[in-house]
């Protein structure tokens, strides 16, 4: 099969996991679309430990997987674009690089997304089973609910890592920090459609998270005005035609 799908994670100090995360996406995407059918894309958002040095001895035996870093940390909505801008194709599926997003539910929803219609531009990832603390489950289900009444995206969990958007989809988008959080307002905005997939969380078993409770809260809710004035200000010019 020719390249049709690019995987793209955005790490930092995930050396625990970057090595269990490569090779299982290896395996499944090797299965569902070939060796040749994708690449992996994982960027290192200045990582302080040994994430960089095993991404890549990792390259020796996945020949499809390609390595970048930054020169400063951003983030990583920052490094989500990053590795999109670098993509090789037009079908980008995203998930979180510490080991709780299953590289099968990662197929699917890119396999989701390139035979859907060209109307769709995004498919989302729902967690059945979340595998958090209870504080922090509290912490997203309210935020996630006060982002969907005011934004009206229809996601009951955008803070899923797995998702499979159009690359010129995103390109479209207006960039800003932590926007990751609001990729199906910001795509429903462009006049695109979602689609959802239920996907499956696994407990981490290294590292550690970059969000206190607070901090998720806050930055899930700070940017929010922002993205409904985004939208207010949006006038879609439907189809276009060059005559």
């Amino acid at each position: 099969m020719p390249l049709a799908v690019s995987v793209v994670v955005a790490v930092q100090n995930e050396e625990g996991a970057v090595g269990g995360v490569v090779n299982e996406l290896k395996s499944v995407f090797d299965e569902g679309l070939g060796a040749d059918g994708f690449e992996l894309i994982f960027v290192d958002d200045k990582s302080s430990d040994g994430t960089v040095a095993k991404l890549c001895e990792l390259q020796k035996t996945v020949p499809n997987l390609r390595v970048i870093q930054h020169e400063k940390n951003v983030g990583k909505s920052g490094g989500v674009r990053t590795g999109i801008i670098h993509a090789r194709t037009n079908i980008i599926a995203m998930m979180d690089g510490d080991g709780q997003n299953p590289a099968a539910d990662v197929l699917r929803t890119a396999l989701k997304l390139l035979n859907a219609g060209p109307d769709v531009g995004l498919v989302a990832g729902e967690r059945k089973r979340r595998q958090d603390t209870a504080s922090k489950k509290w912490a997203s289900r309210w935020a996630n609910g006060i982002r969907k009444r005011m934004l009206n995206d229809g996601a009951e969990d955008t803070g899923c890592g797995i998702k499979a958007i159009r690359r010129d989809v995103f390109l479209r988008l207006p960039y800003f920090d932590n926007m990751h959080r609001y990729i199906p307002a910001l795509v429903n905005r462009e006049g695109y459609k979602t689609l959802f997939e239920r996907v499956e969380d696994r407990l981490r078993t290294t590292g550690h998270s970059k969000y206190t409770n607070i901090g998720r809260l806050w930055v899930a809710l700070s940017d929010l005005p922002g993205v409904m004035w985004l939208n207010r200000r949006y006038r879609h010019p439907g189809s276009t035609t060059e005559l």
